[in-house]
């Protein structure tokens, strides 16, 4: 995991000192812990936090100013609306911009090569995860049961999982929820299939539940990259269904 000092704030262009020798500092020890994070195969929260400083590093660049759309998830629109102001701010200094604009040109392509480093340890992990539906499958997908297994291992990680719909003016996203049921151990008598059984027999309100498998035919940690992937490629494994 990042400590502070390897953290790198979301307004770390314009906060503290305006040097340049500083900010790359800062910048160099940030992405050397992303990378030590990629290499023991965790990918999360630190991807997520680096594709959004790409793209505030791109809006700044191209825009000279943030939008606010972008950063949902990682910044609320109280702390929006105060980077607001710094940047109108800036942008009116001709020598703060071009101090800015120098650390922007030694970090664009730094952040874009480890932006491709992440992605593609997702993509790896990705392609080596099998989902297969576990019974009949109903007609509606949007909530059921994970069984997710790591590799390797003889453990099965039980999950419901919910996936909600959120729309705006251009297009659809869809988001998944899971909760942790249960660790089960397989073997010959504890089948997914059976393991469905059970948990039909306890939560009457799911009579016939989706219920999808996912096997990880690689290992990679649980909580920092497996489950974040399997959730991933499940919506878009739903999503092809429903379609």
């Amino acid at each position: 995991m990042l400590t502070v000092m390897q953290n790198l704030p979301i307004n770390w262009l314009t906060e503290g000192l305006l040097d340049f020798e500083y900010k790359k500092y800062r910048l160099l020890a940030y992405l050397q812990a992303v990378r030590s994070e990629f290499g023991q195969q965790r990918l999360y929260p630190v991807f997520s936090d680096l594709i959004m400083h790409y793209r505030h590093l791109q809006q700044v660049r191209e825009h000279k100013k943030l939008v606010y759309e972008s950063f949902p998830q990682q910044i609320t629109r109280a702390d929006f609306e105060k980077l607001e102001l710094v940047y109108e701010k800036i942008v009116e200094d001709d020598e703060t911009m071009a101090q800015i604009e120098e650390v922007i040109q030694y970090a664009a392509p730094l952040f874009t090569e480890a932006v491709s480093e992440g992605k593609e340890l997702y993509d790896f992990i990705e392609r080596h995860l099998e989902i297969n539906p576990v019974g009949i499958t109903p007609m509606y997908f949007n909530e059921g049961y994970l069984f997710l297994d790591a590799f390797p291992g003889k453990e099965t990680q039980v999950y419901v999982y919910r996936i909600t719909v959120f729309e705006n003016t251009y297009e659809k996203y869809r988001g998944i929820n899971t909760q942790l049921l249960r660790t089960v151990r397989r073997g010959l008598a504890q089948t997914y299939e059976n393991l469905k059984v059970e948990l039909v027999r306890e939560n009457q309100e799911l009579p016939n539940p989706a219920t999808f498998v996912v096997v990880a035919k690689v290992p990679c940690p649980l909580d920092s990259a497996l489950l974040p992937i399997a959730k991933r490629s499940l919506v878009k494994y739903v999503t092809r269904l429903a379609a």
